[in-house]
C-alpha cells in the first residue's frame, strides 16, 4: 500500500508571506488579509481538501538586515504589515469541524503564565484542534523591540525555550486533575480546590509558583510543531515537537535531515516516527503541464528580487545588499537560521556554489522550500518519489498565490493521490493529536511533557 501523504497550508496574517511580489498579481487575494471572511473561506477550502492544518507563521520584527533597515521589506510588503494569528482561529474553527491550525508563537518575548492560558482557551474553543509552533525568534529587531540590543546566541535562546517549555507543561500537565472540575449542582462546588495544584517553578529565567488557570483542555498540551533544523533546534525538536517543519533545497539533504530528525528521536527515548516531518514545497499545477508551465511563467514576472533578498537575508543573517548578485554565498556563521546557510552550501549537486541571484531566484516563489511544477497527475508522481526516497511524511505547502494555488492542490493534486490511495479521504476522528498519530488526544507516555502530569509527579516523589 503506497504511504498517505500529508499536507499542511502555510500562510501568514500578512500581505507577502514566502512569495514577495506575488500580492500584485491580479488572482491573489492576500491583500484581504484583515478581512475575517479571507479566512474563514480559506479553512473551508483546506477542510474540503483533507488538510492536516492550516499552519500560521508569524514575526515580531521587521526583516531590516537588508541594507541595514526595514525600507525594502516595507518597500516590499515582506512579512509587514503583519497581524496577530492568534485571533483567526476561533472563526476559522467555527467554521470546520476537522481542521488543525498549527499557531507560531515566541518564547523570547512572552511570559509563559498568560501563554498557557491563551493556548488553553483555544484548545477548548476548538475541540483540541491546536497546535503550537515553537520560535525562539531570529530578527534583530524584534529583540531591540523588546529592550536589547540584539538576539540572544543562538544555542542559549534554546536554553531558555527549554525552560519554558518546563514551565508550560507543569500548568497543562500537572496543574489540575483530570476529574478536578465536578460542577455540583447539588453541594454547589464547581471544582474539587484538593485537585488543583500549584506548581512551584524556580527557575533561572522563570518563576510560577501557583496553579493554571484554565481547566484541563481536551488536549491538555496542544500539539508542538518545531521548525529548526540547526543542530540545537534538532535536539529541541527531538523532546518536545510532534510535527517537524523542514526547508530543503534538494531530496539529497532532505533524506539526510529527516534521518538525522529520526535518529535524534530515538536518541530522545522516543520513536523514530513519533513526529511527522513536512518538508516546505510551492505546487504550481493545472489540468496540464503546458497549463502549468504558463502559470509559473506568468508568476515570475511578479516575482520581487529585492523582496526575496530582504526575506533570505533575514533568514541567513546576512546582509545580502553589500554582495554582486553574482557573489558566492561563501562560508558564513550564521546567529539566525544556521540551517538555511548550510542547506545552500550543499544544494548544488554539480558542486559549484551557490550566488546571490541563486538564492533570489529559488526564494522568489515560495522561500526556503522546493518548487514543483507540472500537471495533478505530474506533482502526484513527485510528491510520492519526494517521501519514498527521503522517508519525509508530508508537505507544508507555501502558495504562490492565494487561495488560488491551494485551489489547484484541491482541484488537481489531492483527487489524483487519492487515485492512488496516497491520501486520505477522511479524516480521523478526535483532536488534533489524534489526528496526525492515531494514539489518543493526550500526550503519550514517552513525550517529555507526559513526564510532568500530577500523576507522574506523586509517582516519582
Amino acid at each position: 500500500m503506497p504511504r498517505h501523504i500529508r499536507f499542511n497550508a502555510f500562510d501568514m496574517n500578512c500581505v507577502a508571506h514566502q512569495s514577495p511580489g506575488l500580492w500584485r498579481h491580479p488572482d491573489d487575494q492576500s491583500q484581504r488579509y484583515t478581512d475575517l471572511s479571507y479566512w474563514t473561506d480559506l479553512a473551508k477550502l483546506l477542510e474540503r481538501g483533507k488538510f492536516d492544518g492550516l499552519f500560521i507563521a508569524d514575526v515580531l520584527g521587521t526583516y531590516d538586515v537588508y541594507g541595514g533597515s526595514n525600507e525594502a521589506a516595507l518597500r516590499n510588503g515582506a512579512q509587514v504589515p503583519v497581524s496577530d494569528p492568534l485571533l483567526l482561529v476561533s472563526a476559522m474553527a467555527a467554521v470546520t469541524e476537522n481542521l488543525g491550525f498549527g499557531i507560531t508563537a515566541g518564547t523570547a518575548y512572552e511570559h509563559p503564565y498568560p501563554f498557557a492560558r491563551r493556548l488553553s482557551t483555544l484548545d477548548h474553543l476548538t475541540k483540541g484542534r491546536v497546535g503550537w509552533n515553537v520560535v525562539t525568534g531570529y530578527l534583530p529587531s524584534a529583540a531591540r523591540n523588546m529592550g536589547h540590543e540584539d538576539q540572544i546566541e543562538h544555542d542559549e535562546r534554546y536554553n531558555i525555550a527549554d525552560e519554558y517549555l518546563e514551565v508550560l507543561y507543569k500548568l497543562w500537565e500537572g496543574s489540575w486533575e483530570d476529574d478536578a472540575v465536578v460542577r455540583d449542582r447539588e453541594t454547589g462546588v464547581f471544582t474539587d480546590p484538593t485537585k488543583v495544584h500549584e506548581i512551584g517553578h524556580f527557575g533561572k529565567n522563570y518563576t510560577v509558583p501557583g496553579i493554571h488557570l484554565s481547566e484541563p483542555s481536551p488536549q491538555r498540551t496542544p500539539v508542538i510543531f518545531q521548525a529548526g533544523a540547526s543542530g540545537r533546534g534538532v535536539q529541541f525538536a527531538a523532546e518536545n515537537a510532534e510535527a517537524i517543519f523542514v526547508g530543503s533545497p534538494t531530496k539529497a539533504v532532505l533524506k539526510a535531515t529527516v534521518s538525522k530528525i529520526r535518529d535524534a528521536l530515538e536518541a530522545a527515548g522516543r520513536d523514530r516516527y513519533s513526529a511527522k516531518i513536512y518538508q516546505l514545497v510551492t505546487v504550481i499545477t493545472d489540468e496540464t503541464p503546458e497549463k502549468a508551465q504558463a502559470k509559473h511563467e506568468d508568476y515570475q514576472k511578479y516575482a520581487s528580487v529585492e523582496g526575496a533578498l530582504v526575506f533570505m537575508s533575514g533568514w541567513m543573517g546576512i546582509d545580502l545588499s553589500q554582495y554582486d548578485l553574482d557573489a558566492p554565498i561563501g562560508d558564513v556563521k550564521s546567529n539566525a537560521i544556521q540551517s538555511a546557510v548550510a542547506n545552500f552550501q550543499a544544494a548544488s549537486e554539480d558542486g559549484s556554489e551557490w550566488t546571490v541571484r541563486d538564492i533570489a531566484a529559488w526564494a522568489g516563489i515560495g522561500g526556503l522550500g522546493t518548487r514543483i511544477v507540472g500537471s495533478g497527475s505530474e506533482v502526484a508522481d513527485q510528491l510520492q518519489s519526494w517521501v519514498e526516497e527521503t522517508d519525509v511524511d508530508g508537505f507544508n505547502l507555501a502558495y504562490a498565490i492565494t487561495p488560488g494555488s491551494f485551489e489547484d492542490i484541491v482541484e488537481f493534486v489531492i483527487p489524483e493521490l487519492q487515485k492512488r490511495d496516497a491520501y486520505p479521504t477522511d479524516y480521523t476522528p478526535g483532536t488534533l493529536r489524534n489526528k496526525l498519530h492515531g494514539r489518543g488526544d493526550r500526550l503519550p507516555g514517552e513525550h517529555k511533557g507526559a513526564s510532568f502530569s500530577y500523576r507522574e509527579r506523586v509517582a516519582s516523589a
